[in-house]
């Protein structure tokens, strides 16, 4: 930003302080190879040494390439979001794009905002983590120009670019983890319906698979917003006989393992806790936490790649890819089987 009440260097005072022309100078700051390399490189030192900085929006407008691209996530203070949008800027970064992040608080009027706030920026492409309700802001963004790509979340009923993970495999996986060691009365913390149906049709699955009934008084809707321990805490209140949590994620499995931990509860001696995310591959806790692996580095890759073609129109028609999961044994599930070993 340009201190108050100080001119903004232009091309004009660089050529008047260089001797050159305007246009030599504008060639020169934009490497043109009309200008010799040691013109050029005197021309960027003088304009580094005068602070002249380049007017980002007038050439965008110029030339309608602006290589900005938007990041719109439900809630950067959650590490998951944060370990993603570091690989994204990395990636983006070295394919010669900057990117900012907006943050709906998973709010979709929030979202709607941010979006609009992205297109006024004259973005090159968006990249989006859209919030449970937010059909209709993806519809909106459908019928703009700027390409887009939705991260970790999908709709049924829109058809669009996405990257996303095998969510009913992971709710299978991680119920069969807890069904393998035992447990028959296993809680499901949910998600908003929208977000978590495929963890939930996985958690069916297995239970199905076991031969155990469905229990709906064992499925707890809470948000999934970061600092919801209350909402947690009211959940988990009355066990009724579960052995065992299934969390929508690995943050909100550490609120389970908190609260429990408050009622003098152990895990996984008491209960066992499985979470979503393996968020512990780059932090440490204490309690060592089984959990669905899901690869963002690989979504941050694979995601960018799916922009940057539909930016160079080499592809278009809709890109749709579901990414494995893999299971992770931890120290946070007890084998309730008498005779058998813990798995």
């Amino acid at each position: 930003m340009i201190p108050k009440g100080q001119k903004a260097v232009t091309l004009k005072d660089i050529a008047q302080k260089t001797g050159y022309s305007i246009n030599t100078v504008s060639h020169a700051l934009k490497d043109k190879t009309d200008i010799s390399p040691k013109t050029r490189e005197l021309i960027k030192k003088v304009a580094d040494e005068m602070g002249y900085i380049v007017n980002a929006s007038a050439s965008s407008l110029r030339s309608g390439v602006s290589k900005i691209v938007a990041i719109i996530l439900g809630d950067i203070s959650n590490p998951f979001f944060s370990i993603l949008v570091r690989d994204i800027e990395v990636y983006l970064k070295e394919q010669g794009y900057v990117s900012f992040i907006l943050n709906t608080n998973e709010d979709e009027e929030i979202e709607r905002k941010a979006i609009i706030a992205a297109l006024s920026k004259n973005v090159d492409g968006i990249m989006i983590c859209p919030t449970p309700k937010g059909e209709k802001n993806i519809e909106f963004l459908k019928q703009r120009n700027t390409p887009f790509v939705l991260l970790g979340r999908r709709f049924s009923g829109i058809d669009t670019n996405y990257v996303v993970w095998d969510e009913v495999t992971g709710g299978y996986e991680v119920t069969k983890c807890l069904l393998r060691n035992g447990h028959r009365r296993i809680m499901f913390l949910s998600g908003p319906k929208q977000v978590a149906k495929e963890r939930l049709m996985g958690y069916q699955k297995a239970l199905m698979e076991y031969g155990i009934p469905y229990d709906e008084s064992l499925i707890k809707s809470i948000p999934i917003l970061m600092g919801e321990g209350r909402r947690v805490e009211k959940a988990v209140s009355d066990l009724n006989g579960t052995t065992a949590i299934v969390a929508f994620s690995d943050m909100i499995a550490w609120e389970v393992i908190y609260c429990l931990q408050k009622r003098g509860l152990s895990v996984p001696e008491d209960v066992s806790v499985v979470g979503f995310d393996n968020i512990q591959a780059k932090y440490r806790f204490p309690v060592q936490l089984t959990t669905i692996t899901t690869s963002r580095s690989s979504m941050a890759r694979e995601a960018s790649d799916i922009l940057l073609r539909k930016l160079n129109r080499a592809e278009k028609g809709v890109e749709k890819l579901v990414l494995d999961v893999k299971l992770v044994s931890r120290e946070s599930v007890k084998n309730i089987n008498p005779k058998q070993k813990r798995q």
